[in-house]
């Protein structure tokens, strides 16, 4: 039996709700019982991650961002998931691997992470080896990214936005870029080259997302400045034109996809900004198929 300490003042994310999760859920949705919506082998990710086998995705259910383009909104923001045990987790990890999951993806897993953890090293306990996948939203405090030093392989992190009104209208929450910018820098202290495999394949590393917005081209150029200041070398740049109207994007000035225009705008200033190694989506990349459906597969 996996024993978890249930938070009886919730901080795990920067939004420092202190709810008392034995009884009630924080401002992320998650509350005393771990909630998981799919577990399956995921071909979407970028190619060091989902390599040939598929990675070994987790998605657990709550957001602490709630996007109002959220394109996994039924897990993040309505609640959708299946209640497990920590044990079950730990033994999802186990049949991943055994399914030919190059890593094990956790996806927005911070405000479970008292279920999480133990539950990792039982699985580690049981013969789990592969890499630990962090797929965050960026939204993270220093003391999460500290804790998971010795966990944590590699870190797949967005970098969403620069301006404060932009992140308040958009995710509600107006201190992202604060936050996200002092997390990513501890990402990379912890990790600070990537490495990948003969056949690269990722073992190591900081993989930097950042998902281009209709009409948002300035504040993507202020995100890509940002990362251009970082250690050359020390994380892979992911660019992504996937954008699709999902959930209430439209009620914000988000009803269409990114035009090939200012894609190619936002992709123009990462090269010239040396952003060179990395992974930038074809414009027809935007499409539903990248989110999975969430059909309690493998949980």
């Amino acid at each position: 039996m996996i024993s978890v300490s249930v938070p009886a003042s919730c901080t795990l994310c920067p939004r420092k709700c202190g709810v008392n999760r034995t009884q009630a859920a924080g401002f992320c949705g998650a509350g005393p019982a771990l909630r998981v919506a799919r577990a399956a082998l995921h071909l979407w990710e970028e190619p060091c991650i989902s390599g040939t086998r598929g990675s070994g995705t987790v998605f657990f259910s709550g957001c602490s961002l709630q996007c109002c383009y959220c394109q996994n909104y039924p897990i993040s923001a309505e609640g959708f998931g299946k209640d497990i045990t920590p044990q079950w987790l730990s033994d999802i990890f186990l049949h991943l691997q055994q399914q030919g999951a190059h890593n094990i993806n956790l996806v927005t897993p911070t405000q479970w992470l008292p279920w999480i953890l133990p539950a990792l090293q039982d699985a580690r306990s049981r013969g789990l080896q592969i890499p630990i996948v962090y797929n965050t939203g960026g939204y993270e405090t220093l003391e999460t990214v500290q804790a998971l030093r010795d966990v944590v392989d590699i870190w797949l992190a967005d970098v969403k936005y620069v301006s404060g009104s932009l992140s308040a209208e958009l995710s509600g929450a107006p201190d992202y870029f604060s936050v996200c910018e002092k997390a990513v820098q501890a990402m990379i202290h912890a990790v600070p080259k990537p490495v990948l495999d003969e056949n690269g394949l990722m073992q190591k590393g900081v993989i930097l997302r950042h998902l281009a917005l209709p009409g948002h081209t300035d504040d993507s150029f202020a995100v890509l400045d940002w990362m251009a200041t970082l250690p050359a070398g020390s994380f892979l740049l992911s660019l992504m034109s996937q954008y699709t109207p999902f959930y209430k994007g439209a009620e914000h000035g988000l009803g269409r996809r990114i035009t090939t225009y200012e894609y190619r705008k936002v992709v123009q200033h990462a090269l010239n900004l040396g952003l060179d190694t990395g992974f930038m989506q074809e414009k027809s990349s935007a499409r539903e198929e990248y989110t999975p459906p969430f059909d309690l597969e493998g949980v």
